[in-house]
Order: structure tokens, then sequence, then C-alpha cells
């Protein structure tokens, strides 16, 4: 991405989201956008990946709080048109102030230190100075990929591996990176000379360094373009790779895979690639961090005298457990180690919620018994209490 992009280019606006957003409001912005243009949804359609990788790129500086707030800063300073001088812009006449400005972006005084290459650094590589032959052959890391994987309930607890259809940017495998048909070389640009950077001037002030046009900011030509990429270099990767998702994911967990993104340019190493995960509901069981719930109805009669149950269990294999006698309606019992995998190999508990069922019909016989349970036990009045002086 040249300066000049980066400074033009409202990324919030791509995100549909206000300047002052919050972390969580950006995120969820770029997710809703990520999911309705990724390319495995929309297959052949240009546009939408055209989009899927303008939001991608713009939350990869509104969404790192770092790249952010050099974002904020730079755009403050120098957007909307370029950078304004008090009291005019011009040569002579006493009013402009007569620099170059674009040692801002190539020099940062005689101490070696400020200047807005420090600001911009780190989204253009180099503090901002201008770009070198030697610098244009170095190695470079390959894009980050986004993508998204929908598991089952019980692979997110035991964790799952999912085979994964990926679409990259890699090196051409016809003319190997090259960009030049097979058989010939490329040639140094001799516009930039080789560094793939040009500097223009807007304003007769503020200088603007961004990506050469006559080579698209590689630093080479070629007389012959490969046949399979037209001399860009660069070509489409589509591959499955099988991924393994941890035990104990959360929904809506996003996991790094290091090295599994786009491949590099000049042996650089590859980009990273992201998994949004996305878990399924269960029918009976819930989740509280490493902990199953579930609810689990029980009669009346059981819960005054006591009983022993059976309760399923996500592994299929039901246990037994015994409710005391006396239990009140919510009441909670725990089944050690039948809950979700943590880390280290140990698991998290079941915990069972006993909902006390009171039937809606009763049969004659039934309502005599209870008839007589009612006067035999002679209860105080349950709500004495309620009446009390205030």
């Amino acid at each position: 991405m040249s300066t000049k992009d980066w400074l033009e280019k409202d990324f919030y606006k791509v995100l549909g989201v206000s300047k002052t957003a919050e972390a969580d409001e950006i995120k969820k912005a770029y997710r809703k956008l990520a999911r309705k243009y990724h390319p495995d949804g929309n297959s052949g359609d240009a546009s939408a990946e055209a989009k899927f990788k303008e939001v991608s790129e713009a939350y990869d500086v509104v969404g790192d709080t770092k790249k952010r707030k050099e974002y904020d800063e730079a755009r403050r300073l120098f957007g909307s048109g370029g950078f304004r001088m008090p009291g005019g812009a011009g040569q002579g006449g006493g009013q402009g102030f007569g620099f170059d400005v674009g040692d801002l972006f190539n020099r940062s005084g005689s101490t070696g230190g400020g200047g807005l290459g420090d600001i911009l650094g780190g989204m253009f590589g180099g503090g901002g100075r201008t770009t070198t032959a030697s610098s244009t052959a170095r190695p470079r890391r390959g894009a980050d990929i986004e993508t998204e994987a929908t598991i089952e309930f019980a692979e997110a607890v035991n964790g799952v591996t999912v085979a994964l259809r990926m679409t990259s940017d890699e090196p051409c495998k016809t003319c190997r990176g090259t960009g030049a048909k097979y058989g010939t070389v490329p040639k140094v640009c001799l516009k930039c000379e080789g560094t793939g950077m040009q500097t223009s001037v807007q304003g007769g002030v503020f200088a603007m360094t961004e990506p050469c046009t006559e080579c698209r900011g590689r630093g080479l030509v070629v007389d012959q373009p490969c046949e399979t990429c037209h001399g860009s270099g660069r070509g489409q990767s589509s591959k499955t790779m099988q991924v393994r998702i941890p035990a104990g994911v959360q929904d809506g967990q996003r996991i790094r895979l290091k090295g599994k993104g786009a491949a590099g340019e000049r042996g650089g190493p590859a980009g990273d690639l992201y998994v949004s995960v996305h878990v399924k509901a269960h029918r009976i069981f819930g989740r509280q961090g490493e902990h199953l719930t579930l609810a689990v109805p029980v009669s009346f009669t059981e819960a005054a005298l006591g009983a022993e149950i059976k309760v399923p269990t996500l592994d299929g294999l039901p246990v037994t457990v015994r409710i005391p006698a006396g239990t009140a309606n919510g009441s909670k019992l725990r089944v050690r180690g039948k809950g979700s995998a943590r880390r280290d190999g140990t698991r998290g508990d079941l915990l069972l919620t006993l909902e006390v069922q009171v039937p809606h019909e009763l049969t004659d016989e039934q309502r005599e018994k209870l008839q007589e349970f009612s006067t035999a036990s002679a209860q105080p009045d349950l709500r004495a209490g309620l009446f009390g002086s205030t």
C-alpha cells in the first residue's frame, strides 16, 4: 500500500463506522462485511472479491491499535489534499515557508530521529525513507488470509480437524515470480532506477512518494510478459488445507495459524492464516467456559424423597447421579470431568440444574393421597413472614 493510498483512503468509511468507533464495533463491522463478501460465498464475483480485499485492508489498519493511531495522526496532518502551510504555500513572495516537504519523508534531521518517516514506518516498511535499489530486492512477507469455519458443538468441546479451501496470492508458477516470458529476464526500470518508487510534488510543496507507475512498484520491467500472469509475477493459488481446531474453542474465537497465509516474495516468509470459528448450538447442552451445562427435569417426589437418576453426557455414556432428599427446584449438582477439554489435557465439569416438575393433572387417587400428605405433614404457614410489621 502506497503512502498516497494510506492518506487518501477513508478506512472508517469502508467499514461503515465512525472515526470514534470502539474496537469491538470496528471488529463487528469487519466480520459482517467479510462474511458478506468472502470469496467462498461469492464464487466468480470479481467485485465481491475486490470489496473483500478492500475491507480486509481497512481492518488491517484501523483494527490494529498502533496502526490506527498512526493512521489517524497522518490523516490529521496530511489528509484531504496534502499538507497545508499557514499563509499560503507558494514559492517566493515571503508567504510560504520555502522548504521541501519531501524531507519529512526522506530525512529525519541531523540527530537521526523523528520525522514523518517514524510515524508511517510501521506501514510502509523502512520509516518512510526513499526506497533504494537494494531495498526493493529484500524479501517481502506474504499477506495474511482471513477465513471462517463452522463446527458442531461436540467438535468445539473435543477439538477437530477441518478441511478449508483457500484461495490466496502467490508467485506465478510459470515464470517463478519474475513476470517475464520463459527464456527471458526482466530489466531494471529506467523511470525509478530500480527503486520501485517515484516522488511527485503536489501544489509545489507536498512531496508524495508512491509505487512507480511504470513498473508498478516492482523495480523491474519485462519486454515479453509471461503469458500466465501477464507480467505481474503473481498468480492465484487454490488449495485445500487441513486445519486443526483446538479443543475448548469458543464461538466467535479467532485462531491464528502462523505461516499458513499467502506465500512471501523473494524468499520472504508466508503470512498468517486467521480462522474465525462459529460453533453450532447443541440441542440440550450449553457451555460456561470450560464447563458444560444441562437442565435436568425431576419429579417432585424424587426431589422430596431423594433418588438416583441417569443423565446423559456429551460422549454418549450416561452417568448416575444421586439427588438428596428435600432437593429444591433450581438446585445445582456437579459431575466431575465431564465438561470441555482444557489446554493441559484435563476436562471441566458437567453442571446440572434440577428443574422440579409439578403435574398439571391429578387422578382422584393421587389427589386423595396428596391431601392425606398435606394433613399429615402439619407444616407451619410458609407465608407467615410475609405479613410481619414493616
